[in-house]
């Protein structure tokens, strides 16, 4: 349990200037962050909510189970950033960098990544079910255990990315960059595939060792 510690964006600026780094169970709601530079920042546990933090640089900031519900962060630099478990349901990261972050266990939930840059990124076990991943930049990335049911994918650059026990289920694959059998053994049901039909494909199951 963290206490909250109410703050505006004039304190935290001012803080963060002064050499302040861990802002850890903030109370941040509709705050305005956009364009600034706050790499390092330590904003696990705080509450961000529909808070604008676009084009902000967060570089190797912490993250973790952070509520970013409906937060804008388009164009936000998040690489190496910490976001495990961190909440971002329906949040916009349109073009945002999160290459080598950390975003196990994290909830995207119907998150608008369009044109996002996953490359190097750990996404086990993320809820990415509904989420738009169109023209996403997935490659290297570790998706072991995450679920896509109903995702867009749609001209998505997904090699070399790890599918293990990931989850589709309706989800939209037109045109994505990639071979069908890098998907063993992901489970696989009801995918749109690259000529725009629809393919129920049996699940996929690891051979016994």
């Amino acid at each position: 349990m963290f206490n909250l510690q109410l703050l505006d964006a004039k304190a935290l600026l001012e803080q963060y200037a002064q050499g302040q780094r861990s802002f850890m169970g903030s109370s941040l709601e509709f705050i305005d962050l956009s364009e600034y530079c706050l790499n390092g920042i330590n904003l696990a546990h705080s509450k961000l909510m529909s808070s604008n933090l676009a084009q902000v640089s967060l570089r190797a900031a912490n993250l973790t189970d952070a509520s970013l519900y409906k937060t804008m962060m388009w164009r936000a630099d998040l690489r190496q950033a910490r976001l495990m478990e961190t909440h971002l349901e329906q949040a916009s990261l349109v073009r945002a960098n999160l290459s080598d972050s950390n975003c196990e266990r994290a909830s995207l939930h119907k998150a608008d990544l369009r044109l996002a840059d996953f490359r190097s990124t750990n996404l086990t076990g993320a809820n990415l079910t509904g989420a738009n991943l169109s023209y996403a930049n997935l490659t290297g990335a570790n998706l072991t255990g995450a679920k896509l049911s109903q995702a867009h994918l749609s001209h998505a650059i997904v090699s070399h990315a790890n599918w293990s026990d990931t989850i589709f289920q309706t989800i939209d694959w037109t045109q994505v960059e990639t071979s069908l059998t890098n998907l063993n053994p992901a489970i696989w049901r009801d995918l749109v595939m690259v000529d725009g039909s629809t393919s129920a494909v049996p699940a996929v199951t690891r051979s016994p060792r």
